[in-house]
């Protein structure tokens, strides 16, 4: 891992493309006055190379495996799995009903040191729940990236289950978005 500071031009672009000025109602029933709209940059294709990028700097060097969070993680890990050359899986909500019943799909993880990625951390308990499930399957999962996080208290739970968050961006970093849309 190569250290290097996120530039502001990058922050800047995120912030233009992705951070929406508009009342945003979270699953646990919370509601945020702005928020990050990872399809936005999902569908971006330049800025999302360019996130994947810089969050290459972020990823340790030990390594083996990038796990995406269905949805909002998956094409950033496929974009980082692109930018840094370790194999990716993904990590669904629930195991599929049908098919092959599965919840982590990709590659066998057996035993490879696990990256969890994702969009956004609040809590942390969405990215603690999947390491858990990772963890269960045969993955050792010590550290998680995300490209914003958001001050919730999601470093300190992930800290206290031995699951080390390493962020592109705090909300502090990011431009405040424009009234009525992305920035």
């Amino acid at each position: 891992m190569t250290t290097r500071t996120p530039s502001a031009g990058l922050a800047a672009r995120l912030a233009e493309t992705a951070c929406v000025n508009a009342p945003f109602k979270l699953a646990d029933g919370g509601r945020l006055d702005a928020y990050f709209d990872e399809y936005r940059l999902a569908s971006d294709p330049a800025l999302l190379r360019d996130t994947a990028t810089a969050m290459a700097d972020l990823v340790p060097d030990d390594a083996q495996v990038l796990a995406g969070i269905e949805l909002g993680g998956v094409p950033l890990v496929v974009a980082l799995s692109a930018a840094t050359g370790l194999p990716a899986v993904f990590v669904r909500r629930k195991p599929k009903s049908y098919g092959s019943f599965h919840q982590v799909e990709g590659l066998p993880i057996d035993g490879r040191r696990i990256v969890l990625v994702d969009d956004v951390v609040r809590s942390g308990g969405q990215l603690l729940h999947k390491a858990r499930i990772l963890r269960m399957v045969g993955g050792p999962v010590t550290h998680a990236l995300c490209v914003l996080e958001r001050p919730l208290g999601g470093r300190t739970l992930l800290a206290e289950h031995r699951v080390t968050l390493r962020s592109l961006f705090t909300e502090a970093d990011l431009p405040a978005p424009r009234a009525g849309g992305a920035a």
